[in-house]
């Protein structure tokens, strides 16, 4: 059939809480799932690289069930539709690799949709939050760089931040896998005030570490409400983090776990996470992703999802 040229989009991975912001930051990092799409006369997933052999073929795809969501919201009904995933970001491991599956889907829609002249960022990440769950990741893995993130009555909002250009990411992914239901799971339905008030400071002098300051990023990733409480569910990630700041490291736990991410201000910072890190671990140096998802229609231009 004759139809939209296909779109190549990429999206990545991205790592929320930081410590400290629970449900309510996240950062870009540079490691990409990139998707190609086009309408077709019927339904066709491939997939290849991370998940390959687990992840389904058919409309049960994340991907593909984002791009209909996105496509009931537009009013769009394509008859069909060829996805070609090539995936790079570890799953269930806290990297975001659904919100990363949900951005890719909703933004083919948007790019494909006859109908559509452009990206509204702020409808793609009000779906995307409500597809995902919760605005953390999809609002990083749209935007890039750090977000912070919080909803109104108008659903999911997000700005986004340039980080210091010192700050260098370093991801240390384990072979286990912790799903992010079972995580939340574990947190209690309450907490103590004071543990609310601590880290309310540190969510504050976070956002100013990453931006400005990263000699402070030691402090600025304390928690209380979050870590501790999922640490007995991951003990290997729990003695990583604690092992890591012992030795001066602002290490937290990635998103709902169990990856453990390391934020650094030297240049030698991340030979030093590497010699702390033990075997069975891969040890990953991520810059910060400045740009957030990419589109790419046919053989053109590649910009950046979100509209200006």
């Amino acid at each position: 059939m004759t139809g939209p040229a296909p779109v190549r989009i990429r999206v990545p991975a991205t790592s929320a809480n930081l410590g400290p912001a629970f449900d309510s930051a996240g950062l870009a990092l540079a490691l990409y799932d990139e998707v190609e799409v086009s309408v077709a006369d019927g339904w066709s997933v491939e997939v290849e690289g991370i998940g390959a052999e687990e992840l389904p073929r058919d409309e049960s795809h994340l991907v593909v069930r984002a791009f209909q969501a996105a496509c009931d919201d537009l009013g769009w009904l394509p008859p069909g539709l060829r996805l070609h995933a090539r995936n790079a970001i570890p799953q269930g491991r806290g990297l975001g690799s659904s919100a990363a599956a949900v951005v890719a889907g909703i933004l083919a829609a948007w790019a494909l949709c006859p109908a559509v002249t452009g990206i509204d960022d702020e409808r793609v990440l009000a779906l995307a939050d409500v597809v995902e769950g919760h605005p953390d990741n999809v609002a990083a893995c749209l935007l890039g760089g750090l977000t912070l993130s919080w909803s109104d009555a108008d659903g999911a909002r997000a700005t986004s931040l340039a980080v210091d250009t010192r700050v260098t990411p370093v991801v240390c992914v384990p072979t286990a896998t912790l799903s992010t239901h079972v995580a939340r799971a574990l947190l209690p339905p309450t907490v103590p005030h004071g543990d609310a008030a601590f880290n309310a400071g540190r969510a504050a002098l976070l956002v100013h570490a990453l931006t400005a300051a990263p000699e402070l990023l030691l402090p600025a990733t304390e928690d209380r409400l979050h870590q501790d409480q999922r640490g007995p569910h991951m003990p290997a990630t729990a003695a990583l983090v604690g092992d890591l700041r012992d030795a001066g490291h602002a290490a937290v736990v990635s998103g709902a776990g169990p990856s453990v991410l390391v934020l650094g201000a030297e240049p030698g910072h991340a030979p030093l996470v590497h010699t702390v890190v033990p075997d069975g671990w891969t040890v990953l140096d991520l810059p910060v992703e400045a740009g957030g998802a990419r589109v790419r229609h046919g053989a053109g231009h590649e910009n950046g999802a979100v509209s200006s």
